[in-house]
């Protein structure tokens, strides 16, 4: 499965049809990944407070 995005009211689901407004959705694309993260340092001091990601013993 994959996300899609209602181009008329910018909703995002996994349907082909938007449940808003009932016009046909389009596959989105992810992200680019860029070696610069910007905010690559905030996300991971993010993670890392809610303890997200880290192996819990």
């Amino acid at each position: 499965m994959r996300i899609h995005k209602c181009p008329c009211c910018n909703l995002y689901t996994l349907k082909d049809a938007c449940p808003k407004c009932n016009s046909v959705t389009r596959k989105v694309r992810p992200a680019k990944f860029s070696p610069e993260d910007k905010y690559g340092k905030y996300r991971r001091m993010m993670k890392e407070e809610q303890g997200i990601g880290s192996v819990e013993e």
